[in-house]
């Protein structure tokens, strides 16, 4: 089991069941994927870092950081920040579902930037996860 692929999985479900984030974007747009441009509105799971917590000698404390790329076909920053606040406000509701050997002992959303394309055409939202994961024995 790879807790990295495993947190990304949960933070999907999450967010593709929470209907004001799908009012925002379809559950069909919510990828990881390269493809880019990404389909008009999307949310791009997209790159994780672990790091070692250092908290126990058996190594089972990560700290994950995760991020997810919000694209829009707008010529402002409006609809994406409203995004962003949707994902920020699901988030907050609780830890992630983990399988079973997996615990998220916490949750946050770390930082969001919010980026202008050159071209003005869209949009773009860098949301940054943090996630406290321990790995347990059953």
């Amino acid at each position: 089991m790879i807790p990295e692929l495993e947190v990304q999985k949960a933070i999907r479900e999450r967010l593709v069941g929470n209907q004001r984030v799908i009012d925002l974007v379809p559950a069909t747009h919510i990828l990881d994927t390269n493809q880019r441009p990404a389909p008009m509105p999307s949310i791009i799971l997209g790159e994780s870092q672990s790091v070692d917590e250092g908290t126990s000698i058996k190594r089972t404390h990560w700290r994950i950081y995760h991020t997810l790329h919000l694209w829009v076909r707008e010529p402002s920053l409006e609809r994406v920040k409203a995004l962003a606040g949707a994902i920020r406000a699901e988030l907050r509701l609780g830890r992630l579902a983990l399988p079973e050997g997996l615990h998220c002992t916490d949750l946050q959303v770390a930082g969001m930037r919010f980026l202008r394309d050159p071209e003005g055409e869209h949009s773009h939202g860098v949301v940054t996860l943090e996630i406290l994961l321990s790995e347990v024995t059953p």
